[in-house]
């Protein structure tokens, strides 16, 4: 069977902290402890005995005494109180009887007062018994220095003559001796069991910043799902309203004029199929965490979460506006200002605005309306306009940058892509008539991948 130690108990503020048990080769460890001071003791009291002090004691008292001395310190870290107390009883009998041994029983004293303030249970009782064993040692020792100093023939050679007499000056150095001893022995105890208690906490620390790592990395391969279920909505509702505008232009002209139905069944295959390319690398990537690890999301591993499956960006607006006229719906394309590069997570959030707001034209604007897509380029901020002179429905109602719930699932994820990037984002219709679809990203911003990241996972997060 492993030998295992208990595990230690939480570190509470405000609460006491119990320090937990040893393991069975820590409680072995005692009982050889306990064996070792027992059998130096015997030599010590043996060798004691032949330089004429303790010979008034007999055999089998030293013998008791030893093993009342050093035995019970097997069970010094299960019953801590108990053995200090019982060490200290035998300390003092040993003392009136006149054993004599002072080597080892020092020792094993020592190690008994410690273990109170090391292993106690509670440090209110530990306070109190060493407190005990200290008052009543201190009264025994000045009792007995008291009590001699009247007894001439104790100590001969020390005088009691003079204001700082020699056997004076011999009380005084058994008192400093007494406090260094029970000082150091308190000291050291509390040391260790605050030295125990900073161990448990930084274990507890430890353990729960593993934790929180885990649960930032579900979280985090979460979010970067629900990236890719919106890069999906976009895919799909994107493509899906050109083919349904294409299906309606072929179904009305197919008899009437099967050139233009046959263009417009090219248009849907040339849609279908490139819907079709980008959904299987969204799903591959979906599938990344069986196939080849973890879902690539920023700082957990993969390639940053502000990596798109799709290669599309502000460079190819150009197709993606022919694709909609292609489509039916008359766009216009202006671009002002000197293009710059910019960061991955702008360069994707401005062409998905951009294909999401067309979408939206097609789907709620009606037949007859128009668009135009405008990319201004400044010194500080690339923007993104796109309007449309068509009717504003429910679908597609008025939703300003303060409004965090208004719109569907399309404009939800137009307001997460801009705060990805740390920009702003206006929705309404204008006031001539029509929508209006804004969007503003910022180009001097520091490290803008870094804090667009930042800003995506907490935009992430509280959707």
């Amino acid at each position: 069977m492993p030998e295992t130690a208990t595990p230690a108990p939480p570190v509470v503020p405000g609460v006491e902290w119990v320090r937990p048990r040893p393991d069975r080769r820590g409680y072995r460890n005692d009982v050889i402890l306990a064996l070792v001071l027992a059998l130096g003791t015997v030599a010590s009291v043996v060798l004691y005995r032949a330089t004429g002090w303790g010979e008034g004691t007999e055999w089998w008292a030293s013998a008791l005494w030893t093993a009342g001395m050093t035995l019970p310190l097997a069970a010094r870290r299960r019953l801590p109180e108990v053995v200090a107390l019982v060490a200290s009883a035998v300390f003092i009998v040993g003392g009136v009887l006149g054993i004599g041994e002072a080597l080892f029983s020092n020792i094993a004293l020592f190690v008994a007062i410690y273990t109170v303030g090391a292993w106690g249970r509670s440090r209110r009782v530990a306070t109190i018994v060493r407190s005990l064993i200290v008052v009543v040692m201190f009264g025994w020792l000045f009792w007995g220095l008291i009590y001699f100093s009247a007894m001439q023939d104790h100590l001969p050679e020390l005088s009691r003559e003079g204001l700082l007499s020699p056997y004076l000056a011999y009380g005084f150095i058994n008192v400093l001796t007494n406090l260094l001893y029970f000082g150091g022995a308190w000291y050291f105890g509390d040391t260790a069991y605050r030295s125990a208690r900073a161990k448990a906490e930084l274990e507890q620390r430890t353990a729960e910043l593993a934790a929180e790592r885990e649960r930032t990395r579900v979280q985090a391969v979460a979010l970067e799902r629900l990236r890719i279920a919106r890069e999906l909505h976009d895919v799909v509702a994107h493509h899906v309203s050109v083919i349904g505008v294409q299906a309606g232009a072929a179904r009305r002209v197919l008899a009437k004029d099967p050139a233009a139905a046959t263009a417009s069944l090219s248009a849907i295959e040339s849609s279908a199929r490139e819907a079709v390319d980008e959904l299987h690398g969204l799903l591959g990537t979906l599938r990344g965490d069986a196939d080849t690890g973890p879902v690539a999301v920023d700082g957990i591993g993969g390639a940053p979460a502000t990596t798109s499956t799709s290669t599309r960006g502000i460079d190819r607006l150009d197709e993606l506006v022919a694709e909609s006229a292609d489509g039916g719906l008359p766009v216009a394309l202006a671009i002002v200002g000197e293009p710059r590069a910019v960061t991955p997570v702008v360069d994707l959030s401005a062409y998905r605005i951009t294909q999401e707001a067309l979408t939206n034209v097609r789907k709620h604007a009606g037949a007859a309306a128009t668009a135009e897509v405008r990319v201004r380029w400044s010194d500080d901020a690339l923007e993104v306009e796109i309007t449309n002179t068509g009717t504003t429905t429910g679908a597609a109602g008025t939703v300003r940058r303060s409004d965090a719930t208004a719109g569907g699932l399309g404009q939800l994820g137009m307001r997460e892509r801009v705060a990805a990037a740390g920009g702003t984002l206006e929705l309404g219709p204008r006031a001539r008539g029509g929508y209006l679809v804004r969007a503003s990203f910022p180009l001097r911003r520091g490290d803008a991948a870094g804090i667009g990241t930042a800003a995506a996972t907490q935009s992430e997060a509280g959707a």
